[in-house]
């Protein structure tokens, strides 16, 4: 199969200046930023690693119905995202606390995508200033 992985997935927030600030309290980078504070660009996105990122489209770029590509049903707190957290499910708590964040749920073991689906890992859940679901999974033994 010729897909790889994501490159990229959107989402909708209410408050662009709330989400860059959490993402970035969480060691998370911010593209495009300088841009769209001086207008040229409509979004910011959320640098994830050397291949991912999560674009955030601001309250006028998704209110906007000449916005057509997206969800029809797209707004803030859609999203559901699990990240692979490369350290141990004690590190991811410790790094969401130190951040702000409430830990909504967990640890708990629980299936994840490594080797199609067969690996357990263990995962820990927060949510964003929007009420997005953000799951951290750990995995015992590296990818």
């Amino acid at each position: 199969m010729p897909v790889r992985g994501f490159d990229h997935v959107s989402l909708p927030t209410a408050d662009v200046e709330a989400c860059i600030a959490f993402y970035r309290r969480l060691g998370f980078g911010i593209l495009y930023e300088d841009e769209w504070r001086a207008g040229t660009v409509r979004w910011i996105a959320i640098q994830v690693d050397d291949h991912v990122k999560i674009n955030v489209h601001p309250p006028e770029m998704w209110q906007d119905s000449r916005f057509t590509l997206r969800g029809p049903t797209a707004a803030p707190g859609c999203g559901d995202l699990c990240f692979y957290f490369d350290g141990t499910i004690a590190e991811a708590e410790a790094m969401l606390l130190e951040a702000g964040c409430e830990i909504a749920f967990g640890p708990v073991d629980q299936r994840g995508g490594a080797d199609a689906g067969q690996r357990k890992g263990t995962s820990i859940y927060a949510r964003d200033p929007d009420g997005n679901l953000l799951e951290f999974m750990t995995y015992t033994t590296p990818r």
